[in-house]
């Protein structure tokens, strides 16, 4: 079931050159009826399931943890991704999205569940030989078996390709023989299946598929972690593995291709699980909020209060707007792929390559987000907030860890202008051209927002391009100056990068609002106006921290001149925007949108 998406958005990094169409950007208000019944049997199963068993999660009893995922399994909800000629479901990327999303209403469980069916499965199903496929991916559907990912070690961290991990054929070829250890691996404590990464002949980085009775194979001592307590985490052991030659994954010395591609859907697929959590969060401060009295009224009644809960609100709507849109774009480039075919493998890759800063600024935008919202269900519920007997306290430690997942967020911002830029340097994203235009547009004293376009989302329209616009002025000074000693320069990359994720959440909250957010979703609207307000001020900053470092003299007043005119707008009043914001999701008791 393939989402449909126009062919005008199907190349990932577009949304740098113009503000996009309506019409290309999938939405949660586009979801099949199909969607809809997933989303309720997942939200369902983690509701009935999950939350109940919570106090037995946190105290590491995996048969527990086990028998939650084989119930999942029987529901369908591993097999989203799997083609039914391996015993799954088939699905589009949607599907699997909103199992992500809906599933996170307790952290653990969602890592334990995204370690399983995303990174612990999905590197058989894109690289994996048919013997492979056949193999072990009927097994991990059915969650018979449980799949990890052991990538990281103590020594590389976010540096994978450092790892230190050997594998050396055997003498008699049947055999390569790892030894090592992985640290932080998701799963490892009753994990059956390893997709490991280790050096062949010294410098030949790749991935093996390695079981759990493979001789040579153990774990350490569970990681005593400030949160996800109920997730397990341990070292994997590599002490003369014998791992079959049958078992490499992939090819030798490209190993780097897997591990790349299964982070960026690891990105993409933390960021959906964020704005799930971030759901569950709303609903907790927004219930506390209700029933606690204060000074003679409740906490809701507060303004305060309202304004923190209508911040919650404002970033589950953008983290859902540029999921989806990611989603939809994915979906497009899968469209027609038969994941069973032997050229699957190649075909997937590209489209994830394709749509890589969309993971990163997803994965980025959604665990700060989270943060946030976590932070302030802490406040909302003051003392309460702080101690174990309230939900507030645990999920705050448990948010932490996502800002680390996947590529720390600092990678990840590195990684935006940098996969931008390499796309625009094989020739298949016209950057530079662009960049140039819009330059020599601006010096020429036109080129700010969107010119003469009209109708009811025209100025906000604009705002969003006078972002974009920056961004590309901005880029264009820095690699004038800095040519290629810019990759040492990561303070500008990394302000580079978050006005790049700042153009994206920005055109993808408006295209949804002028798709969907008529006078029947006033508060889609309301959402959307004071999303641009707060990331608008947020540019600014980012303009006055880097120009400074790109120009000086009368360059720089030049420059900071053109940075005013592309930012500049009308004043508005935010705080009564955020208060119809905050009375909608109160009235709703949820997040309003659903």
């Amino acid at each position: 079931m393939a989402t449909k998406v126009a062919e005008t958005q199907a190349g990932g990094g577009r949304f740098v050159l113009g503000p996009g169409d309506p019409g290309d950007c999938f939405t949660p208000e586009d979801f099949s009826e199909q969607h809809r019944l997933i989303a309720q049997t997942a939200e369902q199963f983690a509701t009935q399931e999950v939350v109940p068993r919570i106090d037995e999660l946190e105290h590491q009893n995996f048969d527990v943890t086990r028998a939650l995922l084989k119930k999942a399994a029987e529901l369908g909800l591993t097999a989203v991704d799997i083609p039914e000629a391996y015993g799954g479901l088939g699905l589009d990327f949607v599907s699997s999205t909103i199992v992500y999303d809906r599933i996170a209403k307790y952290a653990s469980f969602s890592v334990t569940f995204g370690g399983h069916t995303g990174i612990g499965m999905l590197p058989i199903l894109y690289f994996g030989t048919e013997e492979q496929k056949r193999k072990y991916l009927p097994k991990l559907a059915a969650s018979d078996w449980v799949g990890a990912y052991a990538l990281s070690e103590s020594g590389s961290g976010s540096d994978a390709l450092a790892a230190r991990a050997r594998a050396e054929l055997s003498p008699d070829g049947k055999h390569y023989l790892l030894n090592g250890e992985k640290m932080w691996i998701t799963n490892a404590g009753f994990a059956d299946l390893f997709t490991v990464f280790a050096q062949v002949q010294g410098d030949k980085f790749t991935a093996f598929l390695v079981e759990k009775s493979f001789p040579g194979v153990s774990t350490g001592a569970e990681e005593k972690k400030m949160g996800i307590k109920g997730s397990s985490t341990r070292p994997l052991i590599l002490n003369d593995a014998r791992v079959p030659v049958e078992n490499v994954l992939g090819e030798i010395g490209r190993g780097h291709i897997i591990a790349f591609n299964i982070l960026n859907v690891g990105r993409f697929k933390l960021g959906a699980g964020c704005a799930g959590g971030a759901r569950n969060t709303l609903a907790e401060a927004i219930a506390y909020a209700k029933q606690r009295r204060a000074f003679g009224r409740t906490l809701a009644e507060f303004p305060l209060v309202a304004q923190m809960l209508a911040g919650m609100a404002i970033g589950i709507y953008a983290c859902e707007s540029a999921v989806y849109r990611t989603v939809g774009l994915i979906d497009n480039r899968l469209a027609g792929i038969d994941k069973t075919a032997p050229e699957a493998g190649t075909a997937i890759r590209k489209a994830l390559e394709e749509c890589a800063v969309e993971c990163s600024i997803v994965k980025v935008f959604g665990s700060e987000m989270l943060d946030r919202a976590v932070d302030a269900n802490v406040q909302i519920h003051g003392g309460y907030g702080f101690v174990q007997e309230y939900a507030a306290e645990r999920a705050y430690r448990d948010s932490r860890v996502n800002r680390i997942f996947e590529g720390t967020n600092e990678i990840n911002r590195l990684l935006i202008p940098g996969q931008l830029l390499r796309r625009a340097m094989k020739g298949e994203l016209p950057l530079l051209a662009e960049v140039q235009r819009t330059t020599e547009e601006l010096m020429s004293g036109a080129g700010a927002g969107a010119g003469s376009d009209s109708g009811p989302w025209a100025a906000e329209t604009a705002q969003a391009e006078g972002v974009r616009k920056l961004g590309l002025l901005l880029a264009g000074a820095a690699f004038q100056k800095y040519r290629e000693a810019l990759e040492k320069e990561q303070e500008i990359l990394a302000g580079l990068a978050d006005l790049i994720s700042i153009t994206y959440l920005l055109q993808s909250a408006i295209l949804r609002a002028r798709k969907h957010g008529g006078a029947a979703a006033p508060v889609m609207a309301a959402m959307t106006r004071a999303l641009i307000a707060e990331q608008m001020d947020r540019a600014e900053a980012i303009a006055h921290l880097l120009l400074p470092r790109l120009a000086e003299g009368d360059a720089l007043r030049a420059q900071a001149a053109m940075a005013r005119r592309l930012l500049k707008r009308e004043l508005s009043d935010t705080i009564a925007v955020r208060r119809e914001i905050a009375r909608a999701v109160l009235e709703a008791g949820r997040y309003p949108l659903g």
